[in-house]
């Protein structure tokens, strides 16, 4: 197998498109934090996103994830519909980026978010503490929108907006 780079880049509002449709159709996302150790530490939570494809989720503070976040706060998260059947189109989205828990009128703004996309979750804030995820890095795979085998990473900026990085096709 071979990786095949396409040199047409995908617009920002074709990218931003996609985001949200990935991640409209998922309320879970799995979160990739790393251990004191270095070795692997991986979470499932539930999510919210605003419109700068920042992502909102609860936790205990006491959690093995929640602690790596404070720690260090580099992580990585995956978004995917997880009743996908082997061989048809798969689509998904993956994140790279930083995370924080949140404090102060940051946790209101979060809060809202995430009543939004869950309105049963009013009291939720009471329980687990809210967490902030900025991506920096996005990469892409719908293979009905994008074809077979293939992968787009995009630059996500500070205000959401996106920039193509390159399209890589696995043939």
């Amino acid at each position: 197998m071979r990786v095949q780079r396409a040199q047409k880049p995908i617009s920002q509002r074709h990218l931003a498109t996609l985001a949200r449709s990935l991640l409209r159709e998922s309320k879970l996302c799995a979160i990739a934090t790393v251990n004191r150790d270095g070795s692997a530490h991986i979470n499932t939570a539930y999510f919210a996103y605003s419109e700068r494809f920042e992502i909102v989720w609860v936790s205990a503070p006491q959690a093995r994830h929640s602690r790596n976040i404070r720690e260090r706060s580099r992580i990585a998260i995956a978004v995917f519909d997880s009743t996908q059947t082997w061989g048809r189109d798969d689509r998904g989205i993956q994140f790279f980026g930083t995370a924080m828990v949140l404090g102060g009128r940051a946790v209101d703004d979060a809060q809202r978010v995430y009543v939004k996309r869950f309105p049963d979750a009013t009291e939720i804030g009471k329980m687990y503490r809210f967490y902030h995820f900025r991506p920096r890095r996005m990469k892409f795979f719908d293979e009905a929108k994008l074809g077979g085998a293939t992968w787009v990473t995009a630059r996500a900026g500070a205000a959401g907006a996106l920039r193509w990085e390159r399209t890589e096709r696995y043939v």
